[in-house]
C-alpha cells in the first residue's frame, strides 16, 4: 500500500520559514492530486494547499501569498514552502494524495501521511 512520509516540521520563530516535504512510496501510479492539510488542537482539519497534475493550485485564504505548494512527479514527492510564518500557523500538518484532484480538495484523499508538527513562536 502507499505510504506517505512528511519531513521538515519543527519549531520556528514568527516571520521565519519552513519547507515541508512529503515522499510517497509503495504503489506506483501518478497522483493527480497532492496536498497539505493542518489541524490545531480543538480545531477541524483544514485544507492548506493542493496542486493538480498540470500545476493549478488551491490555497487557504489565510496562507495565500505566504505558502507555496510544488511537486516533483518523477520523485513522487511534494513540498510546502512556508514563509512569513505566524503563531496561528501552529498545527500538525498532514500531506495527502489521490489519483484525482477532487478528493484532495474535499478532504477524502485516499492516502495520508502521519503528520508533522509545526510550531511557530512569537
Amino acid at each position: 500500500q502507499v505510504q506517505l512520509v512528511e519531513s521538515g516540521g519543527g519549531l520556528v520563530q514568527a516571520g521565519g520559514s519552513l519547507r515541508l516535504s512529503c515522499a510517497a512510496s509503495g504503489s506506483i501510479f501518478s497522483f493527480n492530486g497532492m496536498g497539505w492539510y493542518r489541524q490545531a488542537p480543538g480545531k477541524l482539519r483544514e485544507l492548506v494547499a493542493a496542486i493538480n497534475r498540470g500545476g493549478p493550485s488551491n490555497y487557504a485564504e489565510s496562507v495565500k501569498g505566504r505558502f507555496t505548494i510544488s511537486r516533483d512527479n518523477a520523485k513522487n514527492t511534494w513540498y510546502l514552502q512556508m514563509n512569513s510564518l505566524k503563531p496561528e500557523d501552529t498545527a500538525v500538518y498532514y500531506c495527502a494524495a489521490d489519483r484525482n484532484y477532487g478528493p484532495v480538495v474535499a478532504g477524502t484523499a485516499g492516502s495520508w501521511g502521519q503528520g508533522t508538527q509545526v510550531t511557530v513562536s512569537s
